[in-house]
C-alpha cells in the first residue's frame, strides 16, 4: 500500500490510498462469497457500485462512519474508487477520520478484491455536494437548498420541512413534499456552519 499525501479540494478533505496490483494478496479480482468477477461484463455498472458501496460500508461501519455514495472513476487509465463518508455522530469528519476509515476499508477491498488490478482507493468528507439520503440528511440541512431529481421531480429548491420520512421543498412559493429515498438529491448550497 502506498499511501498519497491528504489532498484539499474545494471544501472537501480527501485522502488517497493505492490498492490491487501485484502487491496484493488476493488480486484474482473475484470476490470469494460469490466467485463473480467484479469487471465480468455482465456485471451492470449500477451493480458494481452498489457492490463497491457494501464492501467500503463494511470497513467502515464499525468505526463510526456511513457510506454516503461511491463513485467509479476513471484518471487517466487508472481506476479511482472515490468513497465519500460521514460520521454517524454527525461531527465534522477529521484528516484522523478519512485516514482510519480509508485503513479499515482498504483491508476490506484487499480481502474482497473486487476490481482487476491496481486501483486507488480514495476517501472523501462529504463537502459542498454532499449526498442526501436519509430523512435525518434533510433535517440536518433544513433552510438549504437541494438539487432534487427522480420521482418524476427535478429541480433546486429550499429543504422547508421534515416530517418523519417525508421531506417538503418550497418550489417557487409551493410545497413539494416527497417521501426521502424515492429520489435522488444533494446539497446545493454550502452551510455557512457544520449541520
Amino acid at each position: 500500500m502506498q499511501d498519497s499525501p491528504p489532498l484539499f479540494v474545494e471544501g472537501v478533505v480527501r485522502w488517497a490510498a493505492r490498492t490491487g496490483g501485484p502487491d496484493n494478496m488476493n488480486n484474482n479480482a473475484t470476490d470469494n462469497s460469490d466467485g463473480q468477477t467484479a469487471n465480468n461484463s455482465a456485471v451492470k455498472p449500477d451493480s458494481q457500485i452498489a457492490r463497491l458501496q457494501a464492501i467500503a460500508q463494511q470497513g467502515v461501519q464499525p468505526l463510526g462512519f456511513e457510506v454516503l455514495e461511491v463513485q467509479l472513476q476513471n484518471a487517466g487509465g487508472e481506476p479511482i474508487v472515490l468513497v465519500r463518508i460521514d460520521r454517524l455522530d454527525e461531527q465534522p469528519v477529521t484528516m484522523a477520520d478519512l485516514t482510519g476509515a480509508s485503513r479499515a476499508a482498504e483491508a476490506e477491498f484487499d480481502r474482497v478484491d473486487p476490481i482487476a488490478g491496481e486501483y486507488r482507493l480514495e476517501f472523501e468528507s462529504p463537502g459542498a455536494k454532499r449526498p442526501l439520503l436519509r430523512a435525518r440528511h434533510f433535517e440536518r440541512m433544513v433552510g438549504l437548498k437541494a438539487r432534487v431529481r427522480g420521482d418524476g421531480q427535478a429541480f433546486t429548491a429550499p429543504i422547508r420541512a421534515v416530517d418523519g420520512e417525508n421531506v417538503t421543498f418550497d418550489v417557487d412559493g409551493d410545497d413539494v413534499t416527497l417521501r426521502a429515498g424515492t429520489f435522488t438529491a444533494n446539497l446545493a448550497e454550502f452551510p455557512d456552519r457544520h449541520r
